[in-house]
């Protein structure tokens, strides 16, 4: 009997354990080859997950020429064995049945291409790390699976492998870099963040790598590329599932020399660089696809994180939002009633949109921080006219979202520039962006270095040269 399971293939509940308890208790299972070229192949499943695949990295690797390279994942959890297809070719077949994501029973045959594989479970137990901690960095929550996160965390944040995040938009990639970085021993280098999403893809070598002057045109000056300015450091490769096929390559050869060559250059130069790359996008479909190369996938996958969606850990909304209040400037305690609230909200945005949601309604009045005295009573509704004030409603609600957009980027902008004393680097660590990408963002909207408080020059950006 086959059970569906949602696509971010973790529990839908989640539940606390003692903090004495640090192993989960899960189902020893072990994977047998029934029919195909790689019959009698037997592979116990360690630490709760394993792909099948023809890949060189899956960790049961089959020869059968019918399956692809990474073709599904086995998740064992505290009481099933769930399944999720990653996009294969000839699909993952279990009772007859084409599967995508499912809980399978003991005994379940799955048939992937032209072999089947049988899924068996013994009655030895087998357990897996958890922490006993309710923070780590700046991740909060104290559910099963965020401990289970943490004792990873702990594991791999002091070492220098390179490590890939993957999880939902809104799930808190960017601070799990973050608190890698901070508690690995290069927390004293610098933390350079790149989204790969938001970099032209004919600016891409020189964003990577830099430039020297004359290297092209508007390249008036010689530049470092992110990996040079990470140098001691770690470099943060947001959504590196949007790098162009032709960087991927150069980006391997970069990870794996551990040198890098300045666009014009003659020659490379080292660098010591720790890389935690994140992507929302299933990377083993895109390696199945061709659009993303094997080898690059491997060589960032050397430790894989995925940060559970919000609605897999609700036990930790209340203590996230006591967090977000608190750190926007909240004093005491959350209101019950907000709290309970918050419960019946299903949060597809994931900890991103919890955290708007309490600074919108702090900023309304909907809660307040102690006694509430009859002059703050008053600021939800004077706030609300305001802001229905500055509603452009004479425009279309298309063309409305797009100027309410702009004028929002260009007052946090502002503000944060203004937070920071024009330091550029600061505001866009902040932010979560890139200094160039904060840089070209300023200019366009117009901003001047004197109206923030920034030095001569710290606004300006060459790439911005170099796009036109």
């Amino acid at each position: 009997m086959l059970r569906a399971v949602s696509d971010d293939f973790v529990d839908d509940q989640t539940t606390r354990v003692p903090a004495e308890v640090r192993g989960l208790r899960i189902l020893s299972v072990e994977l047998v080859v029934l029919e195909g070229p790689d019959r009698g192949r037997r592979m116990p499943v360690h630490g709760g997950a394993a792909r099948i695949g023809t890949a060189e990295g899956c960790d049961l690797r089959l020869t059968d020429r019918t399956a692809s390279r990474v073709h599904c994942e086995i998740r064992v959890k505290p009481r099933a064995v769930a399944v999720k297809d990653e996009g294969s070719t000839n699909g993952t077949v279990c009772e007859g049945i084409r599967i995508s994501s499912a809980e399978v029973p003991a005994g379940a045959v799955l048939r992937l291409g032209g072999t089947a594989v049988r899924i068996e479970i013994s009655d030895e137990p087998a357990f897996v790390d958890v922490s006993d901690r309710e923070s780590f960095g700046e991740l909060v929550g104290g559910s099963l699976e965020m401990r289970r996160l943490y004792a990873m965390l702990e594991r791999i944040a002091p070492t220098d492998s390179t490590v890939l995040v993957q999880g939902e938009t809104g799930t808190g990639k960017d601070v799990v870099a973050r608190s890698i970085h901070a508690a690995s021993k290069r927390a004293e280098g610098p933390f350079v963040p790149l989204d790969c999403g938001a970099v032209p893809e004919s600016l891409f070598e020189s964003e990577l790598f830099g430039h020297v002057r004359g290297a092209f045109s508007g390249a008036v000056a010689d530049r470092k590329g992110v990996i040079e300015e990470a140098d001691g450091g770690t470099l943060f490769l947001d959504e590196i599932g949007e790098l162009p096929l032709g960087m991927q390559a150069k980006l391997l050869r970069a990870i794996e020399t551990r040198t890098v060559r300045r666009v014009g250059a003659n020659a490379a130069k080292p660098v010591d660089v720790r890389v935690v790359a994140a992507t929302n996008r299933p990377l083993t479909r895109a390696v199945n696809e061709g659009t993303f190369r094997e080898d690059l996938y491997y060589r960032l996958a050397v430790v894989e994180l995925a940060i559970p969606p919000l609605r897999t850990r609700r036990d930790d909304v209340p203590t996230l939002a006591t967090h977000f209040f608190h750190a926007l400037g909240g004093q005491g305690e959350l209101p019950p009633a907000f709290v309970t609230s918050l419960g019946a909200r299903s949060f597809p945005g994931n900890v991103r949109e919890l955290k708007n949601h309490v600074e919108r309604a702090l900023m309304l009045g909907m809660i307040t921080s102690g006694p509430a005295r009859a002059a703050e009573r008053s600021v939800a509704p004077k706030t609300l006219d305001a802001l229905e004030a500055m509603a452009p409603l004479h425009l279309p609600l298309k063309e409305a979202r797009e100027q309410w957009t702009q004028s929002f980027e260009s007052v946090y902008v502002r503000a944060m520039l203004r937070k920071t004393h024009g330091n550029v680097t600061r505001a866009a660590e902040i932010a979560g962006v890139s200094r160039r990408f904060l840089q070209r963002l300023a200019a366009r909207l117009g901003i001047r270095a004197s109206e923030v408080g920034a030095a001569p020059g710290e606004l300006d950006d060459e790439t911005m040269d170099q796009a036109t």
